[in-house]
């Protein structure tokens, strides 16, 4: 077995694979680039290098410095994880006539599984099935569309080096392929350094079921069960669990022999995925392979009870699988959610900045938290904007349901946008428990789904940031008094005290866009009466960290609270809620900017440009497109009216919060 391995990966997943060294005894090596100089992987590591700068091409994708540093460090083998070079045939070249092991498969396999349109010709050779389509040589316009016409619409153009959900999209009809061609392409040629693509029938309510590969340099091949990876939205996996409660036994049979003669038929060594599409008919298809680990791989572990990055170590060092197809079995069910710094209310854009609070769960055998990141790290523009996974087991799915449900409840974040309340509203979501769901679903139902989380205020959530105000409050006024030779001076009283009266507050908060609530306490240590519609008791039982304990009319409840200046975020009952807390003689000046500035979201790069000085713009009509975070985001005019100026030009980069393009509304 290998003494030393270095990791050529960051965050989460390099956290995940250094924690299976250290269990394993196995010295772990980091690398890191200046934006990650602080990160959390570099801290667990046994030893950590930095290799560059801070995007990825100066750091993580460089080749030759991973190499030279893994030989000089005397490191046996090199893990990539997934992503950045995972993938990279070239670079499990490099690693072996370096005389260094390649944590993965060969270059050969790789490659093969690598070009989507060469991996379906192979695949049909191997007796897997595969979706209907083109996926020939030829890449013209016109062909394209001849081949697309014969394929029939709607038809999925996709990537043929593509991954992620980049690089792909759903044709509706014939006039709209040359510019959908033309977007892929595009995307494809950023991303991957290669435009070409393929096209595919497109499966109508399909659904995206994988199973999980292992092979070994003795002709040994396993499955591990499926992973049910269909709630998404714009091709990128939100919810995985396994099992697949849409799979019966004889189809979860075949599609497992199916996925095994798939990785057989390329000599396939180590961790794999062949992912399906499945049809409303439970008909499958062969979609693709990824040759690495995947990002759900947690499940799978959580219910068969295997180390996957411990098998993966012990098939590279020649060791065979650690157990036969018939030896591995599964218990219960498992849930991951990807927690994400983005805004799902502004088309799922990607958020930069300081993760001011991050909590989470209590990690034990039902709940695991994957993360790459700790309070005070920032998300920057340069990686993928994942904070964390949380991974659950149950004894059976809706057990494990409700126990995703309390770890989102349990997980607070504050500094950046994030998705959890949106997660809360799919996992407590009818379709969603009764299994209704398909690859188009959120994105079908986004405007419904993003109406759910839009949930009215209750009041005891307005008590709860009250009782936490007040009592931030009196610890500032307790630590002024400390300081101060007057501290039983009635002017470091800020609680609202008058001689011969009781303590009385007015406070007031801001829920989303309403108008300012009006809370009126009085105070007597930690009893409070709070004046709503209704006079209500409220009593403090313990306040410890970002919990706090209310008794509310005889009744008690639980609620954490996280605050960052003026910001509230409050869970109660698995749900969070963010307050602004307001002054009510300032002027509120959140509507001041003017609409028809449209501002650059995040630094990045503009694509394109599809306006010019004097042109009239029609409500939400395309204005430029910037790349950012590894993808592409259109920005759209918010009304009718007349282009005013374009500040920069296409292939600009970009810092947040420029303004691109002025437009006044038409005379």
């Amino acid at each position: 077995m290998f003494k030393k391995v270095l990791i050529a990966n960051r965050g989460e997943i390099a956290c995940r694979v250094i924690s299976t060294l250290k269990k394993m005894g196995i010295t772990s090596v980091a690398v890191y680039s200046e934006a990650d100089r602080h990160a959390r992987h570099v801290k667990l590591a046994d030893e950590a290098y930095y290799i560059g700068g801070s995007r990825p091409d100066e750091s993580y994708l460089k080749v030759d410095t991973l190499i030279e540093l893994a030989q000089r460090i005397g490191a046996e083998a090199i893990h990539p994880a997934y992503g950045f070079l995972s993938e990279n045939s070239d670079f499990a070249r490099a690693c072996l006539a370096a005389g260094i092991t390649f944590i993965g498969p060969s270059a050969e396999s790789i490659e093969k599984m690598g070009a989507k349109d060469a991996a379906k010709t192979l695949m049909e050779a191997a007796n897997v099935p595969v979706v209907p389509g083109y996926h020939g040589k030829q890449q013209g316009a016109e062909h394209l569309k001849n081949e697309a016409d014969k394929v029939g619409y709607p038809l999925l153009i996709k990537a043929v080096s593509g991954g992620g959900g980049k690089g792909m999209r759903v044709v509706n009809a014939p006039d709209d392929f040359v510019d959908l061609l033309d977007a892929v392409m595009r995307e494809a040629q950023n991303a991957f350094g290669d435009d070409r693509v393929l096209l595919e029938r497109y499966i109508g309510k399909p659904r995206h079921i994988e199973f999980q590969v292992f092979g070994d340099t003795h002709d040994n091949y396993v499955h591990l069960h499926e992973r049910e990876c269909s709630l998404q939205r714009r091709h990128q996996k939100i919810i995985e669990e396994t099992p697949s409660p849409f799979l019966d036994d004889a189809t979860r049979e075949a599609m497992g022999i199916a996925a095994v003669n798939a990785a057989r038929a390329i000599d396939y060594n180590g961790a794999g995925t062949i992912e399906f599409i499945v049809g409303e008919d439970r008909s499958f298809y062969f979609m693709e392979m990824n040759t690495r680990l995947q990002v759900e791989h947690p499940v799978t572990e959580m219910v068969t009870g295997q180390d996957l990055v411990e098998w993966q170590l012990r098939v590279a060092a020649g060791e065979r699988l650690p157990l036969t197809q018939e030896q591995i079995t599964s218990t219960g069910h498992s849930f991951e959610t990807r927690l994400y710094a983005e805004n799902p209310n502004n088309l799922f854009l990607p958020s930069t900045g300081k993760l001011q609070h991050l909590i989470f769960p209590q990690a034990n055998e039902n709940c695991r938290i994957e993360t790459g990141v700790e309070q005070g790290d920032t998300i920057s523009v340069f990686y993928d904007p994942m904070i964390a996974k949380l991974v659950v087991w149950g004894e059976n799915r809706e057990v494990a349901r409700a126990r995703l449900v309390n770890a989102l409840g349990e997980t607070g974040i504050m500094g950046v946008e994030n998705n959890i309340a949106f997660l809360e509203t799919l996992a407590n979501h009818p379709d969603f428990i009764n299994n209704n769901i398909d690859t188009q679903y959120i994105d079908a139902k986004l405007d419904g789904l993003l109406a759910d989380s839009d949930v009215e205020l209750p009041q005891a959530v307005l008590l709860a940031a009250s009782v936490r105000l007040l009592l931030d409050e009196q610890k500032a006024v307790a630590s002024m008094a400390a300081q101060s030779k007057e501290s039983n001076s009635p002017w470091f009283d800020t609680t609202g005290w008058r001689p011969n009266g009781q303590s009385e507050r007015s406070l007031y908060f801001k829920y989303k866009d309403g108008e300012p609530l009006d809370v009126t306490v009085t105070e007597h240590d930690h009893h409070f009466i709070i004046h709503l519609d209704n006079d209500l008791e409220v009593l403090l039982d313990e306040s410890n960290g970002s919990s706090i304990r209310l008794q509310i009319n005889k009744c008690w409840e639980r609620f954490n609270i996280l605050k960052h200046g003026e910001e509230l975020s409050i869970s109660w009952k698995n749900r969070w809620y963010a307050l602004t807390v307001i002054n009510p003689f300032e002027p509120d000046l959140s509507g001041s900017s003017l609409a028809s500035n449209i501002i650059a979201p995040m630094p990045g790069k503009l694509l394109k440009v599809f306006v010019n000085p004097g042109d009239s713009v029609s409500e939400n009509q395309p204005l430029a497109i910037l790349e950012a975070m590894k993808m592409e985001h259109t920005l759209t005019a918010p009304f009718d009216g007349v282009v005013d100026d374009v500040f920069h030009a296409q292939d600009s980069f970009v810092e947040a919060d420029v303004t691109l393009i002025t437009f006044v509304e038409p005379e």
